[in-house]
């Protein structure tokens, strides 16, 4: 390619990648807020600056493990170039904006690594694909809401037992302390795991065109650009989302809000240590699903949670199909 246009298009998908981090930012501010919301231990607009700001100090608190895997482990880097990245962001895109219109808590995650694996084969087939780092990802879309509504279940009960001797008013008050942590907690994790996915697609794209030398690594701009994208898109709100998560699948009360927030977080700090790439919407999603079974089965409303598990089986190979077809698409560009 032309010196003259290789740095312009470098510069473009840089700033494409990091509209998807934004757009990862607005569209999963649910995440982080829909239960502090929903419990009314804070208005919806001081949330979203709470959850904003430790979206980005999540940073300085995990490695960058997950990033490598997105930079190195979902599709082989030697088939990377500006018609694979393009795509992959395109398809992420699209997909995220079509759940956000339609108020579907999807998982950006995995629609971003749907774009990279539909981007990939479609340049170099199924080869294109590393099949161990996958496969982790693809057993985490079950495992992460499951632990997630194993934690949060069994925090519930913890809590109720060790509270059966507190009138309600003095649990409802201490738990509308205490989910100021949980939340905090959760938008550290959120931060830590989301972001870093956006960092693997730019610092792999760098890679790719030979400005990061021999070896794989993610520049510190890279990390701060990701994060302050991420952190300005929780701020936007993403009021559709909030309204599915925080209110349609079961009524929580601070206590249940403080249980879920909490068994979320501790299932995306392991992920994020582990390096794994989780969906922070499967997470907290099955963790408000397990407060409300843990209260009864009946409290929660099956029919939405079954419509969002739709979403989230038909998410990754949604946004590569419409990868696939942004890359031959530009194929056809001349």
């Amino acid at each position: 390619m032309d010196a003259t246009l290789a740095l312009p298009i470098l510069v473009g998908l840089i700033a494409v990648a990091l509209l998807f981090d934004f757009l990862n930012g607005l569209h999963d501010a649910a995440n982080s807020i829909a239960t502090i919301v929903s419990t009314r231990v804070l208005r919806p607009h001081y949330a979203v600056f709470w959850a904003a700001f430790f979206n980005f100090v999540a940073f300085m608190v995990f490695g960058l493990h997950v990033a490598h895997t997105i930079g190195t482990g979902i599709i082989e880097p030697s088939v990377i170039d500006n018609q694979v990245i393009f795509a992959a962001l395109v398809g992420a895109i699209v997909w995220n904006l079509i759940t956000w219109g339609l108020g579907i808590p999807s998982s950006s995650s995995h629609a971003l690594i749907g774009g990279l694996v539909g981007g990939g084969m479609a340049k170099a087939g199924i080869s294109a694909a590393v099949w161990s780092g996958l496969s982790k990802t693809l057993l985490a879309i079950v495992l992460s809401p499951l632990v997630g509504f194993l934690l949060a279940m069994g925090l519930v009960a913890i809590v109720s037992w060790a509270s059966v001797r507190s009138t309600p008013f003095a649990v409802d008050r201490a738990f509308r302390i205490l989910q100021f942590v949980s939340a905090s907690l959760y938008s550290l994790g959120h931060g830590g795991n989301d972001a870093q996915k956006t960092m693997g697609i730019i610092a792999v794209l760098l890679y790719s065109q030979g400005h990061l030398g021999k070896e794989f690594y993610v520049p510190f701009w890279v990390v701060l650009a990701c994060q302050a994208a991420m952190a300005l898109g929780t701020l936007m709100g993403g009021w559709r989302i909030v309204r599915t998560m925080g209110l349609r699948i079961t009524k929580l009360t601070p206590m249940q809000g403080f249980c879920a927030e909490t068994g979320g977080a501790a299932t995306l700090f392991m992920a994020t240590w582990l390096g794994v790439p989780v969906s922070t919407t499967h997470t907290i999603t099955g963790a408000i699903v397990g407060v409300g079974a843990a209260r009864r089965v009946s409290a929660v409303r099956w029919n939405v949670a079954s419509s969002i598990v739709y979403a989230w089986i038909i998410t990754i190979p949604a946004a590569a199909g419409v990868a696939a077809l942004a890359y031959w698409a530009v194929l056809l560009v001349p």
